[in-house]
């Protein structure tokens, strides 16, 4: 019987795992940045965030 299994699937080279963890990375960074845009944005309003007509 052969000891080396088969996986299962897609197989991905190593320039496409390269890839996709290059757009991983992108994307975090962006998500991360639009976090500390909106986090700023609501420093600077400050507690009038709170404050406004229902």
């Amino acid at each position: 019987m052969d000891k080396k299994a088969k996986p299962d699937g897609i197989v991905l080279t190593e320039a496409q795992k390269k890839s996709r963890r290059e757009r991983s990375i992108a994307i975090a960074l962006a998500l991360g940045v639009l976090v500390v845009l909106f986090f700023a944005v609501t420093m600077v309003k400050g507690p009038a965030v709170m404050l406004r007509p229902m």
